[in-house]
């Protein structure tokens, strides 16, 4: 029986997350979600289990509130970057859970070491 598209996203997402895990273990996890209308970045300390950074297009500061282009990516990267520098944070891994490392979420990742954050 086929699995659904839904069905092969998490076995994605899980499959590239646990590989993360056992490579970068003791580092803070830049986590990145896209749905159709927003795109958002955590960078979370899974020793405590606390989320230290967010930013997201829904913020209203931003100026890129409900749109999900390279443009508000590259935004919300730059966000990200300055927010976890401002935690303390210098370096942590890029978990693009299910999604491929191209387009919106290259962009992200692209404005934050372009922000100082070694990914």
């Amino acid at each position: 029986m086929a699995n659904s598209k839904r069905q092969l996203f998490i076995k994605r997402r899980l499959r590239v997350r646990n590989k993360l895990r056992r490579t970068n273990a003791g580092r803070m996890r830049l986590s990145v979600h896209r749905s159709s209308k927003n795109i958002s970045a955590q960078l979370i300390d899974d020793v405590a289990g606390k989320t230290v950074a967010s930013a997201s297009t829904l913020e209203k500061d931003l100026g890129v509130v409900g749109k999900n282009n390279v443009e508000a990516a590259t935004k919300v990267g730059t966000a990200i970057a300055e927010r976890a520098k401002k935690a303390g944070v210098k370096e942590a891994y890029f978990d693009r859970g299910g999604f491929l490392f191209h387009g919106k979420v290259k962009a992200l990742a692209d404005a934050a070491r372009e922000g100082g954050l070694k990914i």
